[in-house]
């Protein structure tokens, strides 16, 4: 299990290579057979306004799955605890989901296709969007083909409010998120349409069951 340890606005001494080595290693010690590598991300914000300035970010790529954890305070090593400790439930429920995977298909009803309203009002909250002045850091991933079912296992282990991912019956790159007022929803692009089409079809592309 290889264990990569970065930094941002601060210098990685060995106390704490040592620190995060013995409580993230411990937290996926139950998992080691199934994972291949652990990235920790180690940033202090430059902010003085921010008062939880340490941040510790955990990701776990476990048998062609990935899981991520985030903690911020006010302390380097209570960051790491705290997300050592995210990073164990996670795991837990990622083991408990492979073992009760396919007996049932209930969490599949709550996807749903946005409603009759273009999709990028439901995505900002009436805010208009605006891009970073800088690309601040990039993420690559191998990206293995999925069911919808499976993406929805996903996005519930890496701790972020969508999850994109390349949809295993049509092929396409796809995102699934969390919608403002509940349950789930599906961005799909749409062929051999115009960019005025966006928005909710009539016939929704996927049926709850």
């Amino acid at each position: 299990m290889k264990l990569v340890i970065h930094g941002k606005n601060i210098e990685i001494t060995d106390a704490i290579r040592e620190y995060v080595h013995q409580k993230i290693e411990k937290a996926a010690s139950h998992y080691q057979s199934l994972t291949t590598e652990i990235d920790v991300h180690l940033s202090v914000a430059r902010n003085p306004r921010i008062t939880t300035k340490q941040t510790a970010e955990v990701t776990l790529f476990v048998n062609g799955s990935v899981i991520r954890a985030e903690e911020s305070s006010e302390n380097l090593y209570a960051s790491i605890d705290l997300v050592a400790d995210k990073i164990a439930r996670q795991l837990r429920k990622y083991k408990e989901k492979r073992q009760t995977k396919g007996s049932s298909r209930a969490k599949e009803a709550a996807i749903s296709t946005a409603e009759e309203q273009p999709l990028i009002g439901d995505l900002t909250k009436d805010r208009a969007p605006e891009l970073p002045e800088e690309v601040v850091r990039c993420k690559y991933f191998a990206m293995v083909p999925m069911s919808i079912h499976d993406a929805l296992e996903q996005l519930d282990l890496v701790d972020h409010d969508f999850y994109v991912f390349e949809n295993a019956e049509t092929g396409q790159l796809n995102v699934i998120y969390e919608r403002n007022h509940g349950g789930y929803g599906v961005i799909q692009p749409r062929q051999g349409q115009s960019a005025s089409s966006n928005g909710h079809s009539k016939q929704a592309d996927y049926q709850p069951v």
